[in-house]
C-alpha cells in the first residue's frame, strides 16, 4: 500500500470539504477557495473530521495516482486554512525589487525594467533594506500557482555559479565553481 496514500487528512475548524457528483473536490477555509478534479479510480471519503482516499487495485498507475491526489488534496487543506509562503533573494549590485498592487517591477541587470503582473491569488511583499539584498516575499493558498510564479521570476535571471548573482530562493543552497586558476610559469 502507498504510504503518503493511505494516510489520512486531518481537516481543520474553519474548512469546509465537499465533493461534487462529477469528483471534483473542493475546499473552503479562512485562505479562500480551491478545487482539484480527481480521478474516477480513485474514492475520496469524507468521515467526521478527515478525509481518507483509497484505489481499486494494486496496479502502478492506481498506485501513483493514490499518493498523487492524496498530496495534492493534503495541499489544498493546508492552504486553505494556513496558506504557504515562499521567499526569494535578489543578489547583485544594484539589483531592485517592488510591488505596486498586482505588479512586481524588477531591476535585476538588464538595460530595461521587468514588470510581471502577478494572478490575483498571489499576494506579493517586497522588502529593501540597506546594506542587505532585497526579499520578495510570495503568500498564498494555491501550492502549485505560487510555485509557478516564483519560477517564473527566478527564470528572469538564475544564479550564476561564480558570484551566485541573480534571483534565488532564501533558503537555497548554491552549488559554486571555482574561478579561472591563477596562469604559472
Amino acid at each position: 500500500m502507498s504510504r503518503i496514500g493511505k494516510l489520512p487528512i486531518e481537516i481543520p475548524q474553519g474548512v469546509k470539504v465537499s465533493i461534487t457528483k462529477d469528483n471534483v473536490l473542493q475546499a473552503k477555509g479562512p485562505l479562500g477557495e480551491l478545487n482539484q478534479k480527481i480521478d474516477t479510480d480513485i474514492k475520496v471519503n469524507i468521515e467526521d473530521n478527515s478525509i481518507t482516499l483509497e484505489r481499486p487495485t494494486e496496479q502502478k498507475r492506481h498506485k501513483a495516482m493514490h499518493g498523487l491526489y492524496r498530496s495534492l488534496v493534503n495541499n489544498m487543506i493546508v492552504g486553505v486554512s494556513k496558506g504557504f509562503e515562499l521567499k526569494q533573494e535578489l543578489v547583485g549590485v544594484g539589483y531592485r525589487a517592488a510591488a505596486t498592487g498586482q505588479v512586481l517591477e524588477l531591476s535585476v541587470g538588464f538595460s530595461h525594467v521587468i514588470y510581471l503582473e502577478l494572478p490575483i491569488e498571489v499576494k506579493v511583499e517586497t522588502l529593501t533594506e540597506r546594506r542587505a539584498n532585497p526579499i520578495i516575499t510570495l503568500r498564498s493558498a494555491d501550492k502549485q500557482l505560487l510555485g509557478h510564479v516564483a519560477a517564473k521570476i527566478r527564470s528572469f535571471r538564475k544564479p550564476e555559479p561564480y558570484k551566485g548573482k541573480g534571483i534565488k530562493f532564501v533558503d537555497e543552497q548554491l552549488r559554486r565553481k571555482a574561478g579561472k586558476a591563477a596562469a604559472g610559469s
